[in-house]
């Protein structure tokens, strides 16, 4: 099986969660499907060069969310149906997200202008780097 998930590192954010957050938006938008078996651990930690732990943190946070349910010799499964998160539609779902991020970056005393830079570097940050000596790694 196949993932589309990358971890930036160049990204601040630990590993585990730039992991956890794709794969609960993989969930909730229909990309991942109830009952849907995920790599195992160590499968998807060598595809990611990351350490099996990393992973494993993932897997356990998306369980304690209701997300996964891990069951020893039968793997990890998704068990949340695509209409988990607030919003049925990926357009109300990134909605919800703009939200969040508008409401953060207000409470950061950032201008519109700041913000709409900001998240026009974030768009340019998701291009395929041509050149670069390390980009994302992901598993296609």
């Amino acid at each position: 099986m196949s993932l589309r998930v990358r971890v930036d590192t160049f990204d601040p954010t630990p590993p585990y969660e730039q992991l956890r957050r794709q794969l609960e938006e993989l969930i909730s938008t229909g990309g991942l499907v109830d009952g849907q078996r995920l790599p195992s651990v160590r499968q998807l930690a060598a595809d990611l060069s990351l350490a099996a732990g990393t992973v494993a943190r993932t897997y356990a946070e998306l369980e304690k969310g209701g997300l996964v349910v891990s069951r020893r010799g039968a793997g990890t499964r998704v068990t949340a149906p695509t209409t988990l998160l607030k919003g049925g539609t990926r357009e109300e779902r990134l909605m919800q997200l703009v939200h969040e991020v508008v409401g953060h970056a207000v409470a950061l005393g950032m201008s519109p202008e700041s913000l709409a830079a900001t998240v026009e570097q974030a768009m340019h940050a998701q291009e395929p780097q041509q050149g670069t000596s390390r980009p994302p790694q992901s598993v296609s």
